[in-house]
């Protein structure tokens, strides 16, 4: 009875640090989440920018449809 007393105990005792541990785990993930979808966010920034300043280039270059008639 006394062993399983002590038992218990420690088991009340350890619970604590496997709660903490989770915690931490939950938070690295969360945190590599985040940086993961900001570099998506700035990558398809760039793309956008990319994309209109070529389109912008293509425009200078070859005029308007417009102006040919």
């Amino acid at each position: 009875m006394k062993q399983m007393r002590l038992m218990a105990f420690r088991l009340l005792c350890l619970l604590p640090v496997f709660a903490c541990s989770a915690c931490s785990v939950v938070a690295v993930a969360d945190a590599a989440v985040t940086v993961v979808a900001t570099t998506v966010k700035v990558g398809a920034t760039v793309v956008e920018t990319t994309v209109d300043v070529a389109a912008a280039g293509v425009k200078a270059v070859a005029g308007e449809a417009d102006e040919e008639q």
